[in-house]
């Protein structure tokens, strides 16, 4: 009798409404890390211990055809349902990949996540999924959080919209953009807890052995061309110096946009760097002018001396010599003889 009502109480509650149901769209050559993260992570909140009934949650990977779709591992990943109406899910996840795939999605599955957006249908945006709603014109005014790595690029295809990649993930209710990697499980688990509860989203982190649960204002993993901070605002003027090496912020401007006056961030900086705000922006400056000297041969100095915000091969040279006494002329033929 016990098992029977147990048996009937599991079949009850897998056929119950679901509390967050979600629709994933691969891209060719998807990252399949930001797939498995996000998709485990409704896995286990969607029931208790690691008994993977879908109690809470459903989900479902959708396509316009039965094909697989190849993840830039070379894993492929099968549909299992066709582009039914968008009102059937809570949000609809894009997940992105590699950025060299001309077209990531087809047009159908375009016209699919705009009718998503027309049906109030929130949309996700993994990894580089953020790239494929922003060409798609459906990321409206809400700021992308893309990765350290791929910001520039995303600053130069979408100049008009908002971007950031000093934050692990940027949820507004309606849209949700992810840096990708081990943030995927981050923003899954606010997504969790924001629809099922947080009792849910402690046992997904928990079996994932995520010790603590972090938000969306966390600072990506990352250093900007090697500087250490420990303070975080310290650390977002820094990625914000990283960012901005072609066109220059000033320095009164990186202080508002980390909440500080300049000259409270200029104390932060020689308490925490051992240097002023400017000293560290010129370092970040010329380190990517030696970068771009040694790994790019070919490429005329004028080039890099704009792209690192030098308006003439003079000023440039000079502070490339102050940094590290030769010229950038002599740099790169020294790395030449060394190859």
């Amino acid at each position: 009798m016990v098992t029977e009502a147990r048996t009937k109480g599991a079949v009850a509650a897998a056929s119950s409404p679901k509390s967050l149901r979600v629709g994933f769209v691969l891209s060719k050559n998807f990252t399949l890390s930001a797939f498995a993260l996000f998709v485990d992570t409704l896995r286990l909140a969607s029931d208790f211990e690691d008994r993977s009934r879908r109690v809470h949650c459903d989900w479902d990977v959708l396509n316009g055809s039965r094909n697989f779709v190849m993840s830039s591992c070379g894993v492929q990943v099968a549909p299992t349902a066709p582009f039914t109406n968008p009102t059937n899910y809570d949000y609809i996840a894009v997940v992105g990949g590699l950025l060299s795939v001309e077209e990531p999605l087809d047009s159908v599955s375009l016209d699919y996540l705009r009718k998503a957006d027309a049906a109030g249908v929130g949309l996700i945006g993994l990894c580089t999924g953020s790239f494929v709603l922003a060409q798609a014109g459906l990321l409206g005014d809400h700021c992308a959080c893309v990765s350290w790595l791929h910001h520039r690029e995303f600053r130069a295809r979408f100049p008009g919209q908002p971007a950031t990649s000093a934050q692990i993930f940027h949820f507004d209710g309606r849209r949700a953009t992810c840096a990708g990697g081990s943030a995927v499980a981050d923003l899954a688990a606010t997504i969790v807890r924001h629809h099922i509860g947080e009792q849910a989203e402690r046992n997904a982190l928990e079996i994932l052995q995520i010790s603590h649960r972090r938000d969306g204002t966390d600072i990506q993993a990352r250093s900007p061309l090697g500087l250490e901070a420990s303070d975080r605002r310290v650390h977002l003027a820094l990625m914000l110096m990283e960012q901005h090496v072609e066109d220059l912020l000033p320095i009164e401007s990186i202080a508002s946009l980390v909440s500080l006056s300049r000259r409270q961030m200029e104390r932060l900086f020689r308490d925490s760097m051992q240097m002023s705000p400017s000293e560290a922006y010129t370092k970040i400056r010329m380190d990517a002018a030696m970068r771009m000297v040694v790994a790019q041969p070919t490429r005329p100095l004028i080039d890099i001396a704009l792209a690192v915000g030098f308006e003439g091969m003079s000023h440039f040279t000079k502070r490339f010599r102050q940094s590290f006494g030769q010229t950038p002329s002599q740099a790169r033929r020294q790395s030449g003889r060394k190859k």
